[in-house]
């Protein structure tokens, strides 16, 4: 059996996640999703918590038709020094094979850790960047296209919109 991991902050749950998950999914028995940055929420860059992240992701597996089961979803609180954060990840989560990313930082922190790192085809990434989409949420824009339908609603549903404009304000 072969367990991977994948990282990301899900701020929101956008397709081109959903379609890494799909891929590292079609190489492995099962998945752990890290949701990173747990501890923040109410900011741009993390408006949303660990907690409604966790929803959304299990709303979108769903969607996609992804069985649950053979995903763990795990939050993860940052620990601000990439020596040991390869550490703090495997602390909170089960034995893991095989880690998924794109991100060079991330490759080359779990490759010194001894760690298979394999790349997975990006999809639409000039298009489906996490920050795009709050930028696109905060001007008014159409973000839903980008987000699985039960991510969408899953936000408008807590007034997420809402929320990011209001944290964004400035006197």
């Amino acid at each position: 059996m072969v367990r991977g991991l994948f990282v990301g902050r899900f701020q929101p749950p956008h397709l081109g996640h959903m379609h890494a998950i799909k891929a590292a999914l079609s190489q492995s028995d099962e998945l752990i999703i890290v949701i990173g940055s747990a501890q923040y929420s109410y900011t741009f860059e993390n408006p949303f918590t660990a907690g409604e992240r966790i929803e959304m992701l299990k709303l979108a597996l769903i969607e996609e038709g992804i069985e649950i089961s053979r995903t763990y979803l795990i939050p993860v609180p940052d620990v601000g020094e990439h020596s040991i954060w390869v550490s703090r990840i495997k602390s909170f989560c089960p034995k893991f094979d095989v880690v998924y990313t794109n991100n060079p930082l991330v490759k080359r922190l779990f490759e010194d850790e001894g760690y298979q790192v394999r790349q997975l085809e990006p999809y639409r990434r000039d298009l489906e960047m996490g920050t795009r989409i709050r930028k696109m949420m905060l001007e008014g824009g159409s973000w839903e296209d980008l987000v699985p339908k039960s991510v969408a609603g899953f936000i408008k549903k807590i007034k997420g919109v809402e929320r990011l404009r209001e944290i964004c304000l400035r006197d």
